[in-house]
């Protein structure tokens, strides 16, 4: 053993010496063959990991979760070693910037820096559970436990389509106790070691927020969003104000009020960050031709198929690259039958040049249709910078690659392009079919804004420790009713609700602001490639695809694609803007119309809200417990669940006992029309 431990530290010395020489290698050659030598290896190991990933999306197996989770510690392994490699060149002073850029790249390793094998195992499996816990969370009927709603597509479907105001607060409701309570207690354990790993990184990052910003290489970049979503506030509030009095017309003044926040269930989509599907009680102008073009779809029988080949052939005709056969044979394009997948459509590169896939559960409707070019989008990135060395093959800022997706969307959704895929018979030119039309975009697009600004504002909260484990329900809340304008339509119980947890991103540990900054992007894109397209007339009817001058919009698009992440992103937006700032204007230019039509329509109406109003809560009608001594009334989810909510502790009284056989629930479920079914099930 003294033999062996006198090697081992000969070893360390020799190592030591060589990571921490006074001066490291400067030969630029040798540098180059060492990145393409790490790229080949990289290739492998990046697929591996991707590959096992994609296995246990597809298929939710206990087997496939700790396939997943071993190839991502063999993965953040291998990202160290190259750091550390990386470490013996003079990388800093070499002469070349790209160079420069490539090892700067290899050598940040974010969570890959843990050097607590345990931990980082640790950190991978709560990830692991935490995915699995969204992807199977179901929401059973009060009257029929038997009868359990997965989140896609019934709990989709409830909210979307239902105009009952206690029918949407179950599924609302039902969701949140089904997925965020059993998350509660893991979150903050991730947010420990996921700290603890970036720490240990390179840059010492204070917290993986800061981690995250990185990314956009801006150094007042918190300062430029608070200032994009200043110069935008005014435009989320009159949509706002004018969908609140609709809503107040539909379910009445005692339920909505006109000065204060919309109870969140209302607005059709779960987490309230689309309201697409208020269209129908919204619009601005009745009996004008229908742009939801669904029916059309379906009377005309499409598919999920054709849906795809008509979005590769959008890309085609703007002299972009076709998909590969490969992207028609591993895909997942429909959700299977015969196992529980994640539903929550991505785009997947598997880092080996020529292996792309979209993985979603598509439906024939409009909105999938739009999200198919979304997806695409990211696909056509993908195929467009594999040419690059590893650490080059993303988008610009991680805002880049959603808003070329979005971008695309933009073209596809006007009422032009749905003509010309034979999905409108005509379209009506007129003031009053612009509005709505754009009322339609701004359901989708405006309403995103403070949602897509504020989940990350709570996110670096939390890592920074602003924001501890038992205020996160609490600050959540107090972000969405300060910016979105929403409030939970019954009381939270904040000592045991996570509702954070049931937005899949969360639990995912996807970063977010990212989706604010495409929406800022895509406008921005859009305006720059109309006008090289050869598009004349308002901003919002341009289809790029459509314009005499497509060939050259395509191909400027290409050459912002093609360099990936290579250079820094003002560079890549000024290839297609000629610009190196994002700005809010080309959003504020495209719904000008309706801006001018929601201010004339907003006379009289209340601009913005009291934060302090709360809606009603009838604890009868909600199916809730009155504690024994008329206190208080305890929420469903909160009946028999072990906790002592009343003083009089009849609340976790007369409870029926389970029987040794039976799959351990809240008890909850006898009483309420709220319970979790821990039965698989698919996430979107």
């Amino acid at each position: 053993m003294k033999g062996r431990a006198g090697v081992f530290c000969l070893l360390l010395v020799a190592l030591s010496a060589q990571n921490v020489a006074p001066q490291g290698i400067t030969d630029e050659q040798q540098a180059w063959d060492f990145i393409w030598d790490y790229n080949a290896k990289a290739e492998k190991v990046y697929y591996h990991s991707k590959s096992t990933r994609w296995n246990y999306e597809v298929d939710l197996t206990e087997e496939n979760s700790q396939k997943q989770v071993e190839a991502k510690i063999a993965e953040a392994q291998f990202v160290k070693d190259v750091a550390q490699n990386a470490s013996r060149f003079d990388w800093q002073n070499f002469n070349n910037a790209t160079l420069k850029r490539i090892f700067f790249s290899i050598s940040s390793l974010g969570t890959a820096a843990q050097r607590d094998q345990a931990k980082l195992k640790e950190l991978n499996d709560i990830l692991s559970e935490m995915a699995n816990i969204y992807s199977t969370g179901k929401v059973c009927e009060f009257n029929d436990p038997s009868n359990c709603l997965e989140l896609n597509p019934d709990l989709y479907d409830c909210l979307a389509n239902n105009r009952d105001y206690d029918r949407l607060r179950f599924c609302w409701e039902g969701w949140r106790d089904a997925v965020g309570r059993k998350l509660k207690d893991k979150y903050p354990r991730f947010v420990e070691l996921s700290n603890d790993a970036v720490s240990q990184d390179a840059q010492n990052w204070t917290d993986t927020g800061a981690y995250w910003r990185s990314w956009y290489e801006t150094a007042d970049f918190q300062e430029q969003l608070e200032n994009l979503y200043n110069q935008l506030k005014p435009l989320y509030n009159n949509l706002h104000a004018y969908v609140r009095k609709k809503l107040r017309e539909q379910y009445g003044q005692d339920k909505i009020s006109a000065t204060g926040p919309i109870p969140a269930h209302l607005l059709g989509n779960m987490w309230s960050q689309s309201w697409i599907y208020l269209y129908n009680l919204v619009e601005p102008y009745p009996g004008k031709t229908s742009l939801d073009v669904t029916p059309k779809m379906k009377a005309d029988g499409w598919t999920v198929d054709r849906m795809f080949r008509t979005s590769d052939d959008f890309f085609k005709d703007m002299g972009q690259v076709e998909m590969p056969q490969n992207f028609w044979d591993n895909s997942m394009f429909v959700k299977p039958a015969d196992r529980e997948v994640v539903c929550h459509a991505s785009a997947w590169d598997f880092y080996n040049a020529h292996d792309v896939r979209v993985k979603m559960c598509t439906l024939v409707n409009m909105n999938d249709l739009v999200i198919v070019h979304h997806e695409m989008g990211h696909i056509e990135y993908f195929l467009q910078y594999k040419h690059q060395p590893v650490p080059f093959r993303r988008g610009a800022n991680p805002g880049f690659h959603e808003a070329v997706g979005d971008l695309l969307a933009l073209s596809v959704s006007t009422p032009t392009h749905l003509q010309t895929i034979g999905l409108l018979d005509t379209v009506e030119d007129d003031d009053e079919s612009d509005i709505n039309f754009l009322m339609s975009m701004a359901l989708d697009k405006v309403s995103f804004l403070p949602f897509g600004y504020l989940m990350d504002q709570w996110r670096w909260g939390v890592f920074n420790g602003s924001i501890t484990p038992a205020t996160y329900n609490q600050e959540w809340w107090k972000l969405r009713t300060r910016y979105q304008g929403i409030v939970p339509p019954i009381p939270r119980n904040h000592a045991k609700d996570f509702d954070p947890g049931c937005k899949f991103h969360i639990p995912d540990n996807t970063p977010y602001i990212r989706y604010f900054v495409s929406f800022i992007l895509q406008f921005q894109f859009h305006k720059a490639l109309c006008e090289t397209s050869g598009h004349t007339g308002p901003l919002h009817k341009c289809d790029i695809s459509a314009g005499p001058n497509k060939v050259a919009a395509g191909e400027k698009l290409a050459r912002m694609l093609r360099m990936g992440s290579s250079q820094p992103w003002p560079d890549a937006m000024e290839v297609i803007t000629g610009q190196r700032n994002m700005s809010a204007q080309p959003l504020v230019d495209y719904f000008q119309p309706l801006i001018d039509w929601l201010e004339q329509q907003n006379q009289g109406e209340t601009l913005g809200w009291d934060e302090s109003w709360t809606p009603p809560y009838d604890c009868e009608a909600t199916d809730g417990f009155t504690c024994a001594d008329g206190s208080k009334c305890i929420r469903p989810g909160d009946r028999c669940d072990g906790v002592n909510d009343c003083a009089d502790d009849s609340d976790e009284q007369n409870c029926p006992v389970a029987s040794a056989q039976s799959v351990t629930v809240s008890m909850a479920t006898i009483f309420i029309s709220t319970i979790v079914c821990i039965l698989p099930a698919t996430l979107n």
